[in-house]
């Protein structure tokens, strides 16, 4: 679906008031900063949502300069003081080639794997949440019960194979070969992980899992659920899982942050 046709079914008034849009960058340079402010951000919400845990959790972002490196959070540093200068960036081969500080290595095993099977992926989110930690724990895969649910249906796979703490790169290589064609996994027994074209996304798909993992715990503690049939599941995912609809849907998000404390952006 075009982004102009998308925003026409969206909104009223997006041609005589321009809608958002997913920005575009001449200067690599300034893209590079934009994006790692973006990453900074996307920790900070995180942390606004209780999403850190101790030692666990990593969000990465592909460097739009050296595409076979990405950006991810220095180990041991709590969510919520993460700034753009404190991040690191890591080749696809686990060499550190910017920043000062080591990173976590089931970081490494998982996301510079899904980062070099998947060219089109350009940001991941991972992370042990409560909701998604005890969801995982079913081995089975969100249902299409809300409109929001219906943005993973036949979108999102349930990675069954937990052997302990991720410390090679032969499981992040089966973890990103669950990932194709999906916008998010399941890891059974582990905890949740999504993926975008952008940042913004990857992290606003987060959220949105994470939440509909609650919403239908919830449900099914309550009764039978009722799901929303297959056609019209991927009518609905075909609009609230768009490029321009998972990217919007962080920049509210994202707006609070930099109201409250936009030190992140350092």
């Amino acid at each position: 679906m075009q982004q102009d046709n998308l925003a026409d079914k969206l909104t009223i008034g997006a041609k005589k008031f321009p809608l958002f849009s997913i920005p575009e960058f001449p200067d690599k340079q300034a893209q590079q900063q934009y994006e790692k402010q973006r990453l900074a951000g996307a920790f900070r919400l995180f942390s606004k949502y209780g999403f850190d845990e101790g030692l666990a959790g990593h969000i990465s972002l592909r460097d739009c300069i050296e595409p076979d490196t990405f950006w991810v959070n220095p180990v041991g540093m709590h969510f919520g003081l993460i700034t753009a200068s404190s991040l690191v960036r890591v080749s696809h081969a686990g060499d550190i080639v910017e920043g000062h500080a080591p990173i976590n290595n089931a970081a490494f095993a998982i996301h510079s794997r899904i980062h070099a099977a998947h060219p089109d992926i350009n940001a991941v989110a991972h992370s042990h949440t409560t909701y998604g930690r005890a969801f995982a724990a079913l081995g089975e895969p969100l249902l299409p019960i809300s409109q929001d649910a219906c943005m993973f249906f036949e979108n999102h796979r349930v990675f069954s194979e937990f052997n302990g703490v991720v410390a090679d790169t032969q499981e992040g290589d089966l973890i990103a070969e669950a990932l194709s064609g999906n916008s998010a996994v399941i890891l059974q027994n582990h905890g949740l992980l999504t993926a975008g074209k952008t940042v913004d996304a990857a992290a606003a798909n987060f959220v949105m899992l994470d939440s509909c993992c609650h919403s239908q715990l919830l449900a099914q503690a309550a009764g039978t659920v009722r799901l929303i049939d297959p056609a019209t599941a991927r009518k609905t995912r075909a609009m609230n899982g768009s490029d321009l609809v998972t990217w919007g849907n962080f920049q509210p998000m994202y707006q609070k942050l930099l109201s409250e404390d936009d030190s992140f952006l350092n």
